[in-house]
């Protein structure tokens, strides 16, 4: 089943520049309309929850801008949501986001700022310095990032500029421990969900570091989601494709194989997906992935032409599909 979010992809910006971005997307995108706040609570990982923490700062109360969402910042989110008058539950949702994003214009500073600049890198793929000033560099992202999503360009920062870019997609740090491989022929079909980015990406570099090698990394979804060639889902931003792991260590150059295979490491494969799950407690709908011995220890799910590679979904607390609630 399917259910678009969009399906435009635009051209990326040289990773690293702000320049010419304004040129290169002189044609509103219109990609996603009916962009949300994702919601984010204990157990998320990634770029959104590093929005948050700042945000929570600027509204004081001192959290480590870590990136983790644990109890710290659940402690901070439940005080945050009693001292607004909003239900104390720890979740990050439409309404908790809404009363953090405080609107932000050139000139302003602080730590709210530094959650926007931590969300334009990360989705914008810039390295804008996370210093809080809202300089004209980080003012020429915002309009740039505005016209990208098809809405108002006027350089401020309020409610909607705040919901499209929290929507907006991640894109994966490779240098985690990923090789990037294209199967399916869909070119950098990488980007999902903050969240879905910064779990994989913990769980790669704990998988990495037991000397297995690298993990081969599949297809995603594009930019702004949408229907992606060859897949019957991957259109939200939450599910990631990746490949089983060889006795080798060689999955990322001497080809892909199945579960029965003579080359397959079941044990390096089930410490892969014990560190997906690890990384993303409570947050891992389900990994879809045939090995029978793996399915009966409760770690994978069969599912039809799934011998040759691990669906990793993952969830969010709330999600407009049912498919991906937690």
């Amino acid at each position: 089943m399917r259910h678009p979010v969009g399906v435009l992809v635009a051209a990326l910006p040289a990773p690293g520049t702000t320049a010419g971005l304004l040129q290169a997307d002189a044609r509103p995108a219109e990609a996603y309309p009916n962009a949300f706040f994702h919601y984010q609570d204990v157990g998320n990982r990634g770029v959104d929850v590093l929005a948050i923490q700042y945000l929570l700062r600027a509204a004081g109360h001192d959290v480590q801008p870590d990136g983790t969402f644990g109890s710290e910042t659940d402690a901070a989110v439940r005080a945050f949501q009693a001292e607004k008058g909003l239900g104390v539950d720890g979740i990050v949702g439409p309404q908790t986001w809404g009363a953090l994003a405080v609107t932000l214009r050139p000139g302003a500073s602080g730590d709210a700022v530094r959650a926007l600049q931590v969300e334009l890198n990360a989705k914008r793929r810039l390295d804008l310095p996370v210093d809080g000033n809202f300089g004209d560099a980080v003012e020429q992202a915002v309009r740039s990032f505005q016209n990208h999503a098809g809405i108002d360009v006027d350089g401020i920062v309020g409610p909607v500029t705040w919901r499209n870019l929290v929507w907006h997609y991640d894109y994966p740090d490779l240098d985690a421990g990923f090789c990037d491989q294209d199967p399916d022929g869909n070119g950098t079909a990488n980007w999902a969900t903050a969240a879905a980015i910064g779990q994989l990406e913990q769980a790669v570099r704990a998988f990495t570091a037991t000397g297995h090698g690298e993990v081969p990394l599949g297809d995603a979804g594009f930019e702004h989601g949408g229907d992606i060639p060859g897949h019957s889902s991957h259109d939200v931003g939450l599910d990631i494709d990746l490949w089983p792991i060889r006795t080798d260590d060689a999955q990322c150059t001497a080809g892909r194989i199945t579960w029965r295979d003579s080359p397959y490491d079941r044990v390096a494969t089930r410490r892969l997906v014990q560190e997906i799950r690890a990384a993303a407690p409570q947050h891992v709908s389900l990994i879809f992935f045939n090995d029978p011995v793996l399915i009966d220890e409760g770690l994978t799910t069969e599912w039809p032409n799934h011998d040759n590679h691990l669906h990793v979904r993952y969830c969010e607390r709330v999600h407009p599909n049912s498919l991906y609630d937690c």
